[in-house]
C-alpha cells in the first residue's frame, strides 16, 4: 500500500490567535492518527507560478489513514478552533 501525503498551503492567515489555537489541537489530533510531520513553514524558494505561502507536508501510511485523521472528532475540534482564521488548500495525495 502506498504512503499518502497531506499537503496544506495557507493562502491567507486572517487571525493568528485562531491559527495558534488550531495548531495546539491539530498536531496532537493528527499524530494520534499516524501523522508524521515532514515539513512546515515558508518556502525557501518558489518557482514558476509558485506562491510564497506557508506549507505543511504530512506523511501517513495510507490515503485511508490520512482521510480518517482529517475526519476524526479531535481534528474537527481543531478546525472549529480555526474557524475563519485562515484560508487554506488541503490535499491528500497517494505516494508513488
Amino acid at each position: 500500500m502506498a504512503k499518502a501525503y497531506w499537503v496544506s498551503t495557507y493562502r491567507a492567515v486572517k487571525d493568528t490567535d485562531k491559527l495558534a489555537a488550531y495548531a495546539k489541537l491539530a498536531g496532537p489530533a493528527l499524530t494520534a492518527n499516524g501523522a508524521r510531520f515532514l515539513a512546515r513553514g515558508e518556502p525557501a524558494q518558489v518557482y514558476e507560478a509558485g506562491l510564497k505561502q506557508r506549507t505543511v507536508l504530512i506523511e501517513f501510511d495510507s490515503v485511508e489513514q490520512a482521510m480518517a485523521a482529517h475526519d476524526s472528532a479531535a481534528y474537527r475540534e481543531a478546525l472549529d478552533a480555526l474557524g475563519d482564521g485562515a484560508e487554506r488548500d488541503i490535499r491528500i495525495v497517494a505516494g508513488v
